[in-house]
């Protein structure tokens, strides 16, 4: 993990419940607000308070998170947007079921009495 990556994940753990601003995003993920709309337009990342103008959108920290997989994905991977949407739609789909299997494996141990 980089020093830049440390610091951001800080930053999201310290910023839980807070909203950011399109400004604010974009400073926290280090990229350009044109970038921001075209993920949202592709459905990448989603403002928590969307307003009909990208300078009123609030982002929340699963945004942040999202967005800094994406500019990691697009950095390693060379990935396009819509490669970016479906590879994080694949991944979130991914984790969910790697909790609930580790939730079925607990329930089961529960049952056996392990």
């Amino acid at each position: 993990m980089s020093n830049s990556d440390h610091t951001l994940t800080v930053e999201l753990m310290e910023a839980d419940g807070t909203l950011f601003t399109l400004r604010e995003i974009c400073e926290r993920g280090d990229c350009h607000a044109e970038f921001i709309i075209e993920l949202v337009d592709y459905g990448v990342i989603s403002p928590a308070r969307e307003q009909p103008e990208p300078m009123g959108w609030q982002f929340d920290v699963q945004a942040l998170r999202r967005l800094q997989k994406a500019m990691r994905l697009q950095r390693d991977l060379k990935m396009n947007l819509p490669g970016l949407a479906v590879a994080l739609d694949l991944l979130d789909e991914v984790q969910d079921m790697r909790r609930e299997v580790a939730r079925l494996n607990q329930r089961l141990r529960q049952l056996t009495g392990e």
